[in-house]
């Protein structure tokens, strides 16, 4: 891979709006967190009228983009992804500048990004969903039945937010993007600030599978701001019909208030975050202490700890096993390297949140990676703390974006029920535990999955596989709807909605609502 330099690098700093691009470049740059400087790109900070422009434009390329078959937007998602897949190593290179990550990351997020939308792809040329209809019956007494038939209809233009840790699957062509695309909604994209270079060469690939596929226009949209403005413009906007939003839950529930607030409500499908509870059982802990303690520290350390099912969190018994798992986590830990995070922001977030954590008291450190040799880099940190103290501490249950967990010591197993009782919505959790031993844990594993999105057994909780089986949400706060998903097939159900056609002729109905369609169950 030939590193680009970013003096010669060709970005525009513009937007793309209707198919063209358009904005004067004078606003932001873009960051280079290891080197801790800005980039010498430029950004244009969007204005109303731009995000005007955007939302107008999605709004007018909906009526001829909800009308192509399900062939031709699988043809378009295909094309995205071989798009991408040609200018790889440029949008490699450049998200590294702006993100640090490292480019064996970076290579397998590009992959997973075009795997989305093949997935897409492939489902929108065979689907499977089953289709329900009620056959009429005339004779009935007292009133006649009338013929009904349930499809679904696109909801119209979305908007999507780019995520900081993710700068491809869950951002410019990432996993909302390809899904309310799937559905037969066009996309407004507000860019991260924290990778606006990455998201316009993203975007150039769209454009050229836009181009090479006749799709209209407005289809896809990218807006770069860096301001709280632009961003409450599009939620506000009356022509946006849903928000697909990744990223902090304080900046998530200000947007889902403006989307509620709206004269016309609409959907906000935020997943917010996570600490991910890994809850270790007494038997495995006594056959496997060291090695579970070493996959913990490497599970938590993954991106530096920045993906939201990082596992911050973890709650063991205390008895002889556990102070095995305490010297071999402690000696894995201080092997962890200080490192910057994906923005200054979040590292200086980081910094303040844990060391008012260390200060609570009851709360001992238990371990600490290398001191940090440079001011923008984080240290990573684990906390110890008893199950009373940690639930008489609300700061203590709040995530922690980065490398940190808290390891909570129960004296009993209905210590862990307690915790369990307590904890808010979780993206994820994992047992780890022999068979023998889950099987006495019924109740403990109903409680736990009522509070999580996926229930993981003895596995960590890093890595999201993109398939049809996939729940990626949970209950408030991980996510703002419990019922949905933001990775895998059922995703799509977020962009549109349900319409009952009443005494349809049989010719104007949708092919997947017609009699010829094996999947069509009639009642």
């Amino acid at each position: 891979m030939n590193k680009q330099d970013n003096t010669t690098t060709n970005i525009s700093g513009q937007h793309f709006i209707g198919g063209n691009w358009t904005g004067k470049a004078d606003s932001f740059t873009s960051f280079n967190p290891v080197e801790n400087k800005p980039i010498s790109w430029m950004f244009s900070e969007a204005t109303q009228q731009e995000v005007n422009e955007a939302a107008i434009a999605a709004d007018n390329a909906f009526a001829a983009y909800r009308q192509t078959s399900s062939i031709q937007k699988a043809d378009f998602l295909d094309e995205i992804a071989k798009q991408i897949m040609t200018d790889i190593d440029d949008i490699i290179a450049i998200a590294h500048q702006e993100t640090g990550l490292p480019l064996a990351r970076l290579q397998g997020e590009t992959g997973r990004t075009c795997n989305q939308l093949k997935m897409f792809a492939t489902y929108l040329r065979s689907p499977s969903d089953v289709r329900y209809a009620d056959a009429a019956n005339p004779e009935r007494l007292p009133l006649p039945k009338a013929d009904t038939r349930l499809g679904y209809l696109p909801i119209g233009p979305v908007a999507v937010f780019g995520a900081s840790n993710f700068p491809l699957a869950f951002s410019t062509a990432g996993g909302d993007t390809a899904s309310a695309l799937a559905a037969g909604c066009p996309v407004v994209v507000k860019g991260h600030p924290a990778h606006a270079a990455t998201s316009e060469l993203v975007t150039k690939a769209i454009a050229r599978a836009i181009e090479t596929c006749r799709m209209p226009a407005g289809v896809f949209n990218l807006i770069q701001s860096s301001e709280p403005a632009g961003a409450r413009t599009l939620v506000q906007h009356p022509k946006i019909k849903a928000v697909g939003f990744t990223g902090s839950l304080k900046v998530g529930r200000i947007l889902a208030d403006m989307c509620s607030a709206r004269p016309q409500p609409i959907p906000f499908y935020g997943e917010l975050g996570s600490i991910n509870p890994q809850f270790i059982l007494p038997a495995l802990m006594a056959e496997n202490a060291e090695s579970l303690a070493r996959t913990q520290v490497q599970s938590m350390m993954m991106g530096h700890g920045q993906f939201c099912t990082s596992p911050g969190l973890i709650v063991a018994l205390k008895d002889p096993a556990l102070k095995r798992y305490l010297a071999s986590f402690t000696d894995e830990m201080a092997m962890q390297e200080a490192a910057p995070m994906l923005t200054p922001g979040i590292a200086a977030t980081y910094q303040k949140m844990t060391q008012a954590l260390m200060s609570i008291k009851g709360v001992n450190v238990l371990s600490q990676g290398k001191a940090a040799t440079a001011s923008h880099h984080t240290r990573p940190l684990a906390l110890t703390v008893s199950v009373s103290d940690y639930l008489a501490n609300e700061s203590l249950q709040d995530e922690v974006f980065g490398p940190f967990a808290v390891l909570v010591q129960c004296d009993t197993m209905e210590e862990m029920d307690q915790l369990i009782a307590a904890l808010e919505g979780q993206l994820t959790a994992s047992i780890h535990g022999l068979e023998r031993e889950l099987k006495d844990c019924g109740q403990l594993i109903e409680n736990l999955s009522y509070k999580v999105g996926r229930l993981i057994f003895n596995q960590m909780p890093t890595g999201v596989e993109v398939c049809y089986s996939m729940n990626h949400g949970g209950p408030y706060p991980a996510s703002t709807d419990s019922r949905s998903t933001s990775v895998g097939i059922e995703s799509l159900k977020r962009f549109v909605r349900p319409i009952c056609y009443q005494n349809m002729p049989s010719g104007q109905l949708p092919a997947d609502l017609r009699p010829e369609n094996p999947q069509l169950i009639t009642f």
